[in-house]
């Protein structure tokens, strides 16, 4: 698989898929991109390259911040800036971080999230603002992308870049969310409904910056979130009735414990 680092364009290889058009259709979700917590800990490519678990981590919740930050600034909503990061994590379950530039993936992932979830950008946009980011401590970075062979160089890694991921994922744009499962579910409670899916939507937000995504499926963790933001707000969940809460997410109290 060729890398795609940071540099000139022109020294990259390029992976022999030509960019697609992505159906926003979803099917069901594949079971191989779920791993236990020790095969990503300690099977990543990463770590045959010598990133040890603490400088991978840290790489993770990088480029999670400078997606949530690319994301805001292209006004994409939250099920956008989820899909992409889900997209960077499955990139790196199979590709090394020492052979791949984080934002320059992240950026294209942010690119396809836009088109699987139907809120695209146009890539001069996404160009635009990303470089500006990555940037930020360069005053002249917002003219710089404005002049035509820095813009041309970014554009032509980004299309790179889109090929390496695309080949990297198989093409398989097929996930969910625990947005809407943990909203539905709430709105049966009757209690605290408000404060509990706010509480409990910060806690799958800040399950993104983690491996979470890559070990459990999304009812999963909405109930997960949802037990943990009740446990935080000491709000008593409904426990009668038919079909008790945990069981509409296929889980039990042991496994929310």
């Amino acid at each position: 698989m060729a890398g795609l680092v940071s540099g000139d364009p022109s020294n990259h290889a390029v992976v022999e898929n030509a960019p697609c058009n992505i159906s926003p259709d979803k099917q069901e979700e594949s079971d191989r991109w779920y791993f236990s917590r020790k095969e990503i800990e300690e099977t990543s490519p990463s770590r045959s390259d010598g990133i040890d678990l603490k400088k991978e981590t840290y790489l993770r919740k990088s480029y999670c911040t400078f997606l949530q930050d690319l994301g805001m600034r292209l006004k994409v909503p939250q099920v956008t800036i989820a899909t992409a990061i889900i997209f960077c994590h499955r990139f790196f379950l199979r590709q090394s971080h020492a052979k791949n530039d984080r934002r320059t993936v992240a950026t294209v992932c942010m690119f396809l999230a836009g088109k699987v979830e139907e809120t695209p950008r146009p890539l001069k946009d996404v160009i635009v603002v990303s470089y500006e980011i990555i940037n930020k401590k360069d005053p002249a970075a917002a003219q710089k992308i404005k002049q035509k062979e820095v813009y041309e160089q970014q554009k032509e890694l980004i299309l790179l870049g889109e090929r390496v991921v695309l080949a990297t994922l198989d093409f398989d744009f097929n996930l969910f969310h625990p947005y809407k499962p943990l909203v539905e579910a709430i709105k049966k409670f009757k209690v605290a409904q408000n404060a509990l899916a706010q509480v409990a939507w910060n806690f799958v937000n800040d399950g993104l910056r983690t491996s979470l995504f890559l070990q459990f499926k999304c009812h999963h963790i909405a109930a997960g979130a949802i037990f943990l933001a009740a446990k935080f707000l000491k709000v008593k969940l409904p426990s009668d009735g038919e079909k008790l809460w945990w069981q509409e997410f296929d889980v039990t109290p042991r496994q929310l414990e």
